[in-house]
């Protein structure tokens, strides 16, 4: 498949690459991101005809969308016009007198911490006036008036556990109207859920009327939950983005670096099943890697493929990926492991 290919993400018809760039690397995931190599790293995404870019105000507390708005207001023509999503649900804040924040949540099992992260804390909003600080906040912290598309952040039991009822409250009594008002008001064109969860978006199918998601780490060669979840949606003309396609890393990073699966050290089972994996993608002479970040696409209900690659070189291999010719030999090699 080609990067270039237009793929639908809302009904209203807003399009995108079916390669998009990912910000979570920028705000320090794993390990420092120095501003240069990032910026180089967005550079190169855009040479390569991606026009898709994702960022949210979890990603280094603020950092990964403060480089991805200097970005696209420095680096490119003036008459550019990337597809934009951000994601609402953190405020970013610090206590000051006369200013109370709620108690720090539990870690998030899913939350690796951020090595540049800003000075702030992040405190979960889910209401109407949340949402609409948080898109404020996000078009600051950008320097953008536009942005696509907001996807609703970590909503679920995963991320929230027994806080997950007080939060599904305020984002169906309040936030989704929220969402509803900015797409009516054409200040977005679309809105849904970023998550890791593939029955939060579910459930949230039958609360608002959504245009698409971004799923994280549920359609991979490694974990194929979403499958029911992905049926409902393409019945539905949702759209999924499908993010996390190397499970945090261990399908990109082969036998060379850390192996990290979903976001920790990748336990032995799944060690294993990668090395599987790798032996029948070098037998049909496809890398792991082209597997991996072509894998989702297989399902009609996807649309783009999201990466979260930190510096130019490993755009360049995403890309290379991306592009390589997958035999339908080799898929069906890979149906039958399961």
């Amino acid at each position: 498949m080609k990067i270039s290919e237009p793929r639908r993400l809302t009904r209203s018809g807003l399009e995108a690459t079916a390669l998009g760039l990912g910000g979570a690397s920028f705000g320090g995931l794993y390990q420092p991101s120095p501003a240069d190599e990032a910026l180089a790293a967005m550079a190169r995404a855009w040479e390569a005809g991606i026009r898709y870019f994702d960022v949210a105000p979890m990603y280094g507390l603020g950092r990964a969308e403060h480089l991805l708005g200097h970005f696209l207001r420095e680096r490119l023509p003036e008459n550019a016009r990337p597809v934009v999503s951000t994601k609402v649900g953190r405020l970013m804040a610090r206590p000051r007198p006369g200013r109370d924040l709620p108690p720090a949540a539990p870690k998030n099992p899913l939350d690796p911490g951020w090595h540049n992260g800003l000075n702030f804390r992040e405190v979960f909003d889910y209401s109407y006036d949340g949402i609409m600080r948080s898109f404020d906040d996000s078009q600051q912290r950008m320097g953008l008036a536009e942005i696509d598309l907001l996807y609703v952040h970590d909503i679920g039991r995963l991320t929230h556990a027994d806080r997950h009822e007080h939060h599904w409250r305020a984002l169906t009594r309040g936030g989704f109207k929220a969402l509803t008002d900015l797409r009516a008001a054409g200040l977005i064109k679309g809105f849904g859920l970023g998550v890791n969860e593939a029955d939060v978006i579910e459930a949230a199918m039958g609360e608002a009327d959504l245009d698409c998601c971004l799923l994280a780490g549920r359609c991979t060669l490694l974990d194929r939950s979403a499958e029911t979840l992905l049926d409902k949606a393409h019945a539905q003309g949702v759209a999924i983005v499908a993010g996390g396609v190397f499970n945090s890393g261990i399908l990109a990073a082969g036998d060379a670096g850390p192996r990290k699966y979903n976001y920790t050290d990748a336990p032995p089972d799944i060690a294993r099943k990668v090395d599987r994996l790798s032996e029948i993608c070098a037998s049909h002479g496809v890398p792991l890697g082209a597997a991996a970040v072509q894998f989702p696409l297989r399902h009609p209900a996807v649309s783009c493929v999201l990466v979260g690659a930190r510096s130019p070189e490993q755009i360049g291999a995403n890309v290379r990926w991306f592009e390589q010719e997958v035999p339908a030999a080799l898929w069906n090699a890979i149906d039958a492991l399961d």
